[in-house]
């Protein structure tokens, strides 16, 4: 992992995106995200939906039990989803981000560490079923559909800090 940018606190504002969720052990979950991806790149493409950055958002962490994962795409402002893809909103808030190329487990103890340091609270749950984040997701800023080398991908990691 190398980073690039921060660790920083920025505030962010609501942001739409059409999306796909799922629960899937850790030890699946990067296939399943390459599988939502494609699927949610045909539906926009059909759709003729403009879109923004991709991201991979977990809402609920156990590395032992089921993840609960999704994939996005920011959009212009409201779209309407389906029975598959669901419209919905980022939470606007206070984040900390991190932005980084290579593998991101390292990426993420990094930045909960600096979060730590600087005396701040995540927007998190610890819960016997796993960690319940109020948002935390890493937005790729290379394009995955273009650039097959995950090594090279560019990411901002942001996980929403607890509010004040």
């Amino acid at each position: 992992m190398e980073i690039i940018d921060g660790p920083a606190v920025v505030a962010i504002a609501d942001r739409h995106y059409a999306g796909l969720r799922t629960i899937t052990p850790f030890k699946g979950m990067f296939a399943v995200r390459d599988r939502l991806m494609k699927e949610l790149y045909g539906w926009l493409d059909d759709h003729e939906i403009a879109t923004g950055r991709t991201f991979f958002r977990l809402h609920v962490v156990d590395m032992d039990g089921p993840m609960d994962v999704e994939v996005g795409v920011l959009t212009d402002g409201p779209v309407e989803g389906d029975e598959r893809v669901k419209a919905a909103v980022l939470p606007a808030g206070r984040y900390a981000t991190l932005t980084y190329t290579g593998h991101g487990r390292p990426a993420n103890g990094a930045l909960i560490d600096w979060v730590r340091q600087q005396d701040l609270a995540l927007d998190c749950v610890a819960d016997p079923a796993g960690d319940r984040f109020g948002c935390r997701y890493e937005a790729y800023l290379t394009d995955p559909r273009t650039e097959r080398m995950k090594t090279r991908w560019q990411i901002e990691l942001a996980i929403r800090l607890a509010d004040d």
